[in-house]
């Protein structure tokens, strides 16, 4: 059996990974890292670390991306394998960083009830063929309304630096896995990201936008079994 720890994405938590658990459950135990503590990726790092096993696999979401690649370079001797799923190497803009430090800003001085993240927001996350599925949009904006206004905060005020100049010195085994149609990350940043790991392998999954574990739950679950029961248990 090999022990999973999956980390979700930006103002997402273990509902994100619903529909994945009847065939990630097979391979054996699943942790659901929490991203809601901390101000750092370093943080956070730190904060999951608290609650996984002796050894795993780490899944990566989006930002949970740049937490995995960090823990792997916290404690590599733990690591069985790495997968990074809609995510990137590379660091916010100057344009991105001003536009989160002005949402949060406004959402600082907002003394009314939180109300999630917009619908534009939401709609953009999704692929077109599925930003007006009502089921898909309500199960976003649950999410960011479980983690509430000051987590989006810490998270939008987070600083999220490149780590390119350290990809060579992943040496776990590693898949990089894309969205056809992700409008929030680039096919190009995923794939560079797979070309500066090590002998890691890449998977590119149709019909999808940047919300892929909820847009395509069973196909994704799938490329993460098959690699799992091929490149981590036979090993």
């Amino acid at each position: 059996m090999t022990a999973l720890v999956l980390l979700p994405g930006l103002m997402c938590d273990a509902g994100l990974w619903q529909g994945l658990l009847p065939q990630l459950e097979a391979t054996g135990p699943v942790t659901f890292g929490d991203l809601s503590q901390g101000e750092s990726v370093e943080e956070m790092a730190a904060s999951v670390l608290e609650c996984c096993p002796p050894e795993f696999v780490l899944v990566g979401f989006s930002m949970g991306g740049f937490v995995a690649r960090e823990i792997a370079r916290q404690v590599p001797h733990r690591i069985r394998g790495l997968v990074l799923i809609a995510t990137s190497s590379a660091a916010d803009s100057v344009m991105q960083s001003q536009f989160k430090a002005t949402v949060a800003g406004k959402l600082e001085q907002d003394s009314g009830p939180f109300r999630g993240l917009s619908h534009r927001a939401i709609k953009l996350s999704l692929g077109q063929q599925h930003e007006d599925d009502p089921q898909l949009v309500q199960q976003i904006l649950d999410m960011s309304l479980r983690l509430g206004r000051e987590t989006w905060i810490r998270q939008l005020l987070m600083a999220r630096n490149s780590d390119s100049h350290l990809l060579a010195d992943i040496r776990c085994p590693t898949l990089v896995i894309a969205a056809a149609d992700d409008r929030m990350r680039s096919l190009a940043e995923s794939r560079a990201l797979c070309e500066a790991i090590p002998d890691a392998e890449f998977r590119l999954v149709e019909d999808s936008g940047h919300m892929l574990p909820l847009e395509q739950p069973q196909r994704l679950a799938a490329i993460l079994t098959e690699w799992i029961n091929t490149c981590i248990t036979r090993r």
